[in-house]
């Protein structure tokens, strides 16, 4: 009895140890693998930068980003500000000096669509009122025809005249005139980021 039990056992182990080789196991490649990658598991380059910046430096990028944009426009603005085109006594046309001005604002202008543009005319203090008013419209006519002349949308300009109400320079004497008779430029930006 005692050699049944043990033969049944023994039978029963190796049953066991059958039963429990047959069932396959992965195999195991002990070579490295190659650095291959399937086709499509490529990189999103926008989804890496994303999360390998933190949302606060995105935020800190795009204000320097935005800041960047507001000086070069600021800067562009004061170039055509800061210039004004000026005209003889009792006269509206343009002047070589102030075609060559002019030529330069509307680059400016051509290159970024987003200024809209007031051109100011101004008179001196010489003559009547309405005098003035007229010869200021002529000015600033004229300016705004050769930006239009040179490429620039006529709906991104408007023309008005001051006459002799804002002068630039107080005094009655030709230094103060001649800085009066002139044609000014407002510039405003639509489409710009908050």
């Amino acid at each position: 009895m005692k050699t049944l039990l043990r033969w049944t056992l023994m039978a029963a182990a190796v049953a066991l140890l059958a039963w429990g080789c047959s069932k396959e196991k992965p195999e195991t490649d002990p070579s490295p693998k190659t650095a291959e990658q399937p086709a499509d598991s490529t990189l999103n380059l926008d989804a890496l930068i994303a999360d390998t910046l933190s949302a606060d430096s995105l935020a800190r990028l795009e204000a320097e980003r935005l800041e960047a944009e507001r000086a070069r426009l600021e800067e562009m603005i004061n170039r055509i500000m800061l210039e004004d085109v000026y005209f003889d006594y009792d006269r509206s046309d343009l002047t070589e000096n102030a075609k060559r001005l002019l030529a330069q604002v509307a680059e400016i202008l051509v290159n970024e669509n987003r200024f809209m543009v007031t051109v100011e005319g101004h008179t001196d203090a010489r003559g009547t009122e309405d005098y003035n008013i007229s010869l200021g419209a002529r000015r600033s006519t004229v300016v705004r025809d050769f930006l239009i002349a040179y490429g620039v949308d006529g709906n991104r300009l408007a023309s008005v005249s001051y006459g002799k109400e804002r002068p630039k320079v107080q005094g009655a004497d030709e230094a103060a005139y001649s800085k009066n008779r002139r044609a000014h430029f407002r510039v405003s930006i639509v489409g710009v980021e908050p």
